[in-house]
């Protein structure tokens, strides 16, 4: 039901861009996000955006260089990844939120996508 792409191995301060699908009865009337698992570590919120694209959220890693957005006639959520850094590596995940607002924790995600790999190097 979410299907992301859009990963790769890149170099540090290159740019990226992911996209994840989402059926209609998942996507229409919720929030989306963003949300990345390194090796060993927990996953973490990236970026957030509310069912009608007007309010976004990010982590304080991410803020100023990444940006979260949506197109509902697509049934899409992108995420542009500018000036990312080797700790940027990390397999990210698209989720779709319970309700029309994006949360900050996974707990407030019930769908998730399968995952796209994104590798920087230094």
């Amino acid at each position: 039901q979410l299907q992301a792409s859009g990963g790769g191995l890149v170099q540090a301060g290159d740019s990226l861009r992911l996209s994840c699908a989402a059926s209609r009865r998942i996507f229409s009337n919720n929030g989306m996000g963003w949300f990345r698992q390194a090796p060993g570590k927990e996953r973490e919120f990236v970026a957030g955006i509310s069912w009608n694209g007007g309010y976004t959220d990010y982590a304080d890693s991410t803020k100023g260089r990444f940006a979260i957005s949506r197109d509902n006639a697509k049934g899409t959520v992108a995420l542009q990844m500018n000036s990312l850094k080797p700790e940027d590596t990390a397999i990210y995940y698209c989720a779709a939120a319970r309700s029309a607002v994006a949360a900050t924790t996974a707990r407030g995600y019930n769908y998730w996508g399968q995952g796209t790999l994104v590798t920087v190097s230094s």
